[in-house]
């Protein structure tokens, strides 16, 4: 069920893989979004992995992503579930009742935390994202709630040597965000997504743990570019302790 799942001083993070839930060919096993597939049994998929974090499924609190930049705030007091759900890339909070959810097939799950201020976030960061600062805006608004030393955990995502692009688009990202500047395997030009959002943390302050994967080279793992429109996402996941 999980790629990566680690409690780094008292908050849990983790990465969903592709294994323990109830999709079908093509999306099986465990398919948490994208379009094709029955809402039930990705209903049936997000339960399981509430089990898995011992909350009920209406606590697992989701955007619905279009790559930009924007944070949702879940403040305490707000019920659960959130609806309608909010339009965003990254969600932060106080509560230690729900657990913060972004889905991905190729882009980059960030997933952030104080633990000794009681703040946690998760960030949807793509190209068009990174591009953007939907990271460093994510940091920002966990700030404003008052954390103070952050950690990051970056997931699985296409990495540097398989995620290419035109030069022109390359040459663009790379001006904003000059760490992203990459190449395949291959010689081609391509964007590293996980690179440039590490220099956007470091300029910030932000520790990071480095969790990545490819998700092009890894069957484990859902990925777009590998399999099309019928590919499934995965979960980047993260919930502080109960008090």
């Amino acid at each position: 069920m999980f790629s990566y799942d680690e409690v780094i001083s008292a908050v849990r993070f983790a990465v969903t893989d592709r294994f323990g839930g109830v999709s079908q060919a093509p999306y099986g096993e465990l398919n948490l979004g994208g379009a094709g597939e029955d809402p039930q049994l990705i209903g049936e998929n997000f339960r399981r992995v509430a089990d898995a974090f011992a909350v009920p499924p209406e606590a697992i609190v989701r955007v619905s992503q279009v790559h930009g930049r924007d944070v949702h705030v879940v403040r305490p007091g707000d019920e659960l579930p959130v609806r309608p759900v909010p339009t965003a890339d990254a969600i932060v909070t106080t509560r230690s009742d729900v657990v913060l959810c972004v889905r991905a097939a190729d882009c980059l799950p960030v997933l952030l935390a104080d633990s000794t201020q009681g703040v946690i976030g998760a960030a949807h960061s793509g190209r068009p994202g990174m591009y953007a600062g939907v990271v460093p805006a994510t940091v920002e608004a966990m700030r404003d709630l008052g954390a103070q030393r952050i950690t990051a955990v970056l997931g699985p995502h296409a990495c540097g040597r398989c995620y290419e692009v035109p030069a022109e688009l390359r040459a663009e990202i790379a001006e904003r965000v000059p760490a992203s500047y990459s190449e395949t395997s291959w010689g081609t030009p391509a964007i590293d997504v996980a690179a440039g959002v590490k220099s956007q943390l470091a300029e910030l302050g932000v520790e990071v743990v480095d969790a990545t994967a490819c998700t092009i080279e890894s069957e484990n793992l859902y990925s777009y570019r590998r399999e099309g429109p019928v590919s499934g996402r995965l979960a980047g996941l993260v919930k502080l302790a109960a008090a």
